[in-house]
């Protein structure tokens, strides 16, 4: 695979698989084992669990599927839980879109498997701390909701119940219950994605009053893990989002007040909420890609910002460093031969490990400073980690 295409997957936020690609070519030689790409565990203090969700909005037709065709989706929940013997940690993606995704780059899964996360999958639901407040999650434009798995499983093991959603068509492959592969379509051929962004987290949201109702959204009404009804706390919702995410979760919030806080990661800002502006708490991440000081439309939307507001820089970073390709890439570039320069052009300049504890750091911070009203790192910039600026 040739380099040009290994940036254009890596500016999607999914470019680690597919950097893999690299190592496979027509006279190589298939190593015995096949390279299994990992991910850190995370710090909180309770196991993760996780299930997957087929949900179907019969008040939207999807342009893009069979005629008069609902809208489906993929979604995940993440939470915590106290009992994982008998669960089964679930895969980053699930078996044939992993296969798909890398057909698609000349691989196997015998030459590249991809992670497993820390999820159990269907484990019970920890109710000890009461009610869970919520986070949703929206990825990149092109990209997946696992892509920042490390995110997620550090706030479910804090407390949180993670809500990810794949935007059918936009995401570069969503696997359904019945093991037929959705894939992305090129630009322009899914008519205005941002809007579909924000109706399918407002339809996700529905869905979650409905599962702490006790009821089951679940198309092929999967058995749901126990102790999840009544474990929502429908009041304390946040949302988050990278590069095209992050534009979603500021429009959701502009449509929506059922979210509290929103928290942007290396997103560009674009659509109503720029000039309409927001009355709640938010947080932009920046990387190097969408300083406000060179976007006018990003310092629209922060002179408009009317709540709590908060911009942070990572000098060094790269767009995928708020990603879990931050830390895959890495892995594979011995395989690469990759000289330093070319590490720094794919992941930035940051030591992956600092990136890392960036993340794990102020995604949970700023949410529970917001939702549980508690935490002083966001007070100003912090010895522990000195990468992170404050932009005034």
């Amino acid at each position: 695979m040739k380099a040009s295409r290994m940036r254009r997957l890596a500016a999607l936020g999914i470019g680690a698989l597919c950097v893999a690609g690299s190592i496979h070519t027509a006279d190589a030689t298939p190593a015995a084992e096949p390279l299994r790409l990992t991910l850190p565990p995370p710090t909180g203090s309770h196991a993760v669990g996780t299930v997957s969700l087929h949900l179907v909005d019969p008040s939207r037709h999807d342009p893009t599927a069979t005629p008069n065709a609902p809208r489906e989706l993929m979604i995940s929940l993440w939470y915590p839980t106290g009992h994982t013997s008998g669960y089964p940690v679930a895969p980053w993606l699930p078996a044939g879109a992993a296969t798909r995704f890398l057909a698609d780059n000349d691989l196997t899964p015998g030459q590249v498997r991809v992670p497993l996360t820390h999820g159990h999958e269907g484990a019970p639901v920890d109710r000890h701390e009461g009610r869970l407040p919520i986070v949703v999650y929206s990825p990149g434009h092109g990209s997946v909701r696992s892509a920042n798995t490390v995110v997620v499983e550090e706030l479910a093991s804090r407390g949180y119940l993670v809500v990810t959603i794949d935007h059918t068509y936009d995401a570069e492959v969503v696997e359904f219950p019945d093991g037929h592969v959705v894939r992305g379509l090129p630009d322009g051929m899914v008519a205005d994605p941002a809007r579909t962004r924000v109706a399918d987290t407002r339809f996700v949201l529905d869905q979650l009053r409905l599962l702490d109702n006790g009821g089951n959204p679940d198309a092929e009404r999967r058995r749901l893990p126990d102790g999840l009804r009544g474990s929502l706390d429908l009041c304390r919702v946040g949302m988050f989002g990278v590069s095209a995410g992050g534009s979603a979760t500021a429009n959701t919030m502009f449509e929506d007040r059922r979210i509290s806080a929103g928290l942007s990661m290396d997103g560009p800002m674009f659509g109503p909420v720029v000039t309409g502006g927001l009355d709640r708490p938010f947080l932009l991440m920046d990387a190097n890609r969408t300083s406000r000081k060179l976007l006018p439309d990003q310092q629209t939307f922060w002179s408009n910002l009317r709540g709590w507001r908060l911009n942070t820089g990572l000098p060094g970073a790269a767009h995928v460093s708020y990603g879990d390709e931050e830390l895959l890439v890495p892995q594979i570039a011995p395989l690469l031969n990759w000289s330093q320069e070319e590490m720094d052009k794919q992941i930035g300049t940051l030591r992956p490990e600092r990136v890392e504890a960036v993340q794990r750091a102020y995604p949970p911070a700023f949410f529970d400073l917001h939702l549980r009203h508690q935490g002083h790192l966001l007070d100003g910039p912090s010895r522990r980690y000195p990468e992170v600026t404050f932009i005034p």
